[in-house]
């Protein structure tokens, strides 16, 4: 953490919800997306409001696999599965495979799932193909969660569109250059994130076609798992090769990259956009060293995830592609009821186990 101490760093630093847990605001509905075709990269949405249960019926057991609790984004996601499913009083048990790469292990824990006594699996799947190199019997209902699954056995997917969190970035761009003069051949690097996997393809696609016909060029493209000291070596790499103009990569990589220019004074002329929000990144923006950042709001994509698998244990339709509405922020200071569903409170540490409290509900 920089060791900068100025109003607006503590500002930062102290904002209510970033700093203390939140309460769960079930009363206020909820504004989602429902996109189809389902599982597609350019999908059609709709616009509505939900409003979350209160209760549940039984006090149903959720295990919930991720590809790791590495970064701000799936700590977020987990903080919004686990106070949700604490305000139904379920129990939820989380296991994480630990890096994207490891899929041998998320095979294995998946099997552990279908084999005790869990009533359904909230699947972050470490490869969109992950069921086909599942040999045991899936005996209970999957709903994906934020990354994409590719099977017949899976009807819901909870998270956003990943093509369109890198087109908003790209398209972002696109706008800054049509309000300056702009040169010829303006260099963009991607760093978007473990090559293949999780969102990346589906970013690097929408930010690039959000580009298209512009007079920007992808000058490097670089892959790496969700790990800074990585990133390092990558804009280490990428920068003594040369300079580019602008920096589209995943928050992981945003905030190496903060350092990283400001050592070998670049960060002025280098425009960081990241494809995810992450509290490094938020107080990029704050302090001007980040451009733009998508937010796709992840606690509530982690509460949405615990209030459709009840749902639909309960009887309900699958829910299709659904999630929240991608943000888009800038410079300007975000309201806190903006923020308060984007990223977990500061002191908020993983959670892989939430006991039931329910003793079952008529509603």
């Amino acid at each position: 953490m920089s060791r900068l101490k100025t109003p607006l760093l503590y500002l930062i630093l102290t904002l209510p919800w970033l700093s203390y847990p939140a309460t769960a605001d079930n009363h206020r509905p909820w504004i989602l997306e429902q996109r189809s075709p389902y599982n597609a990269k350019v999908q059609q949405t709709s616009i509505f409001e939900h409003t979350a249960l209160l209760s549940s019926k039984k006090p149903w057991r959720v295990c919930v696999l991720v590809p790791h609790l590495k970064d701000a984004y799936w700590i977020g996601i987990d903080y919004g599965l686990v106070t949700q499913a604490t305000q139904l009083g379920i129990e939820l048990e989380l296991f994480e495979a630990g890096s994207y790469y490891d899929k041998d292990r998320q095979l294995a824990q998946l099997e552990h799932c279908m084999q005790q006594a869990f009533d359904a699996v909230l699947l972050g799947s470490v490869d969109p193909l992950l069921l086909r190199g599942y040999q045991g019997q899936v005996n209970k209902p999957i709903i994906a969660l934020v990354n994409r699954l590719d099977s017949e056995l899976v009807t819901t997917r909870i998270g956003v569109n990943w093509y369109q969190m890198g087109w908003i970035g790209g398209d972002y761009i696109r706008q800054l250059l049509t309000k300056t003069a702009s040169k010829d051949n303006i260099r963009l690097a991607l760093l978007t994130g473990p090559e293949k996997v999780g969102g990346t393809t589906w970013v690097e696609q929408g930010a690039i076609d959000a580009l298209a016909n512009s007079p920007v060029i992808i000058s490097s493209n670089r892959h790496a798992d969700n790990n800074r000291n990585l990133y390092r070596d990558q804009l280490h790499h990428l920068l003594k090769d040369h300079v580019p103009d602008y920096i589209l990569g995943s928050a992981v990589a945003i905030e190496a990259a903060i350092g990283a220019l400001q050592h070998q004074q670049l960060d002025t002329k280098v425009t960081l956009v990241s494809s995810y929000l992450s509290p490094a990144v938020l107080r990029g923006l704050y302090r001007q060293k980040v451009a733009f950042s998508a937010d796709d709001q992840v606690v509530l994509q982690g509460k949405l995830a615990i209030d459709i698998v009840v749902r639909e244990l309960q009887g309900a339709a699958a829910f299709g592609d659904i999630g929240p509405k991608i943000i888009g922020l800038h410079q300007e200071v975000p309201s806190a009821h903006q923020l308060s569903n984007s990223l977990a409170p500061a002191d908020f540490y993983p959670i892989y186990r939430v006991t039931a409290s329910n003793k079952g509900t008529d509603n």
